[in-house]
């Protein structure tokens, strides 16, 4: 008798424990995304070369990453999310070298009340703007130069705290403070972010703003030291805008639109991107960056997608003036749930007081006004 009670409350404990994992998951996953790139008018020394090679991340960049929640009960859930960045072609750690620099952050759920989480995050405006651009079907070769205005979601936050709320009748919103961390400085290095996005049927618009503060330090003043970028932004300076990674703060405003058509997809956006000086940056002026772009996907057949894609950016403020045409083409085949291979390529066309060309969010600019760049890739997810 004294066995089988023991059983039955071995058995009763282990259904338990069964129940409690049944209300609580960990996924891992991850992507691959590698190609082989061929650049017309690749910068070397000062001359216009051409190079083949291996590119990775053009529709996405790869990762693996690990995320989880478990039921609290009363329709709250505890959150998290791990996720590394990496080369496939050397191994390497992406973003700064960062073990999960991509994301990391944990937080709260509820089905009433929306969504708190803290940690290095995306902010609002990639979360619901971006998801209607072209860079959400393709990637780096469809969006701004050198990406000047985050569309690529090059730069992440850290020690943000963010909001996000269910959605209601189609609208949602985020906002975001990341804090400083400056002592006697509350404002120093802060980063401040709201986005808001609306959905009807085949209709979606989506708009927002991020404000991203540089912390210089007192003794970085006392010296005169421009130093470069501090802030709980990463920012995003490639070869166009890396003479502004001094700036005191940097403040992009977008808005995106897209429209479902059957088969086809339409997007329009439009961006503005202010690198604003103080006394201590490398520069004097507010440079700023205007950003039009439209793109047409058509879905092809069920496994195949065709996308076309136009960008115009206007750099002015900082005693220059720049314009940059550029146009992409994409197609893309799923050989499976998981498994795709892609063709994509764009020409830029730069104009104005010693502009050269730089296509799409490439580190690689041409020695004169004109690049272009193909790849033919292949992208697993799991």
């Amino acid at each position: 008798m004294k066995k089988f009670a023991l059983t039955s409350l071995s058995l009763a404990l282990l259904g338990a424990a069964g129940a409690a994992h049944a209300q609580s998951s960990v996924t891992l996953y991850g992507v691959l995304d590698d190609s082989i790139q061929y650049i017309n008018n690749n910068n070397v020394g000062g001359h216009n070369k051409s190079s083949i090679g291996l590119a990775a991340g053009n529709l996405q960049g790869n990762r693996w990453g690990m995320k989880g929640t478990e039921d609290l009960g009363g329709g709250l859930k505890a959150i998290f999310q791990l996720e590394n960045g990496f080369s496939p072609n050397n191994g390497t750690l992406g973003q700064g070298g960062k073990m999960f620099g991509r994301q990391a952050f944990v937080g709260l759920q509820s089905d009433q009340f929306g969504t708190v989480t803290l940690g290095r995050q995306y902010d609002p405006v990639v979360d619901l703007v971006q998801a209607v651009t072209a860079d959400n079907y393709w990637g780096s070769t469809f969006t701004t130069p050198s990406d000047v205005d985050n569309n690529d979601n090059s730069s992440r936050t850290n020690n943000a705290i963010k909001y996000t709320s269910n959605v209601y009748s189609g609208f949602q919103f985020e906002g975001m403070y990341a804090f400083g961390g400056v002592a006697g400085s509350t404002g120093a290095g802060q980063t401040w972010s709201g986005a808001a996005t609306y959905s009807n049927g085949p209709f979606s618009i989506a708009a927002g703003y991020i404000r991203m503060d540089n912390a210089y330090t007192a003794a970085s003043r006392a010296a005169g030291d421009p130093a470069g970028w501090n802030s709980t932004s990463d920012g995003t300076f490639n070869s166009i805008n890396a003479p502004f990674a001094s700036a005191k703060s940097i403040g992009i405003a977008s808005v995106g639109a897209q429209y479902v058509i059957g088969p086809i997809t339409t997007g329009l956006r439009y961006s503005n991107a202010q690198y604003k000086p103080d006394g201590n940056s490398s520069f004097s002026s507010t440079e700023r960056y205007n950003v039009g772009a439209g793109f047409v996907n058509y879905q092809l057949t069920p496994a195949a997608l065709l996308g076309l894609g136009y960008t115009f950016t206007h750099g002015s403020g900082n005693g220059e003036s720049a314009s940059y045409n550029q146009i992409s083409l994409g197609g893309d085949y799923n050989l499976s749930k998981r498994t795709d291979v892609y063709l994509v390529g764009a020409w830029q066309k730069a104009s104005g007081t010693g502009a050269v060309a730089s296509v799409a969010d490439y580190d690689s600019f041409s020695a004169s006004d004109s690049q272009a760049i193909v790849s033919l890739g292949i992208r697993h997810k799991f």
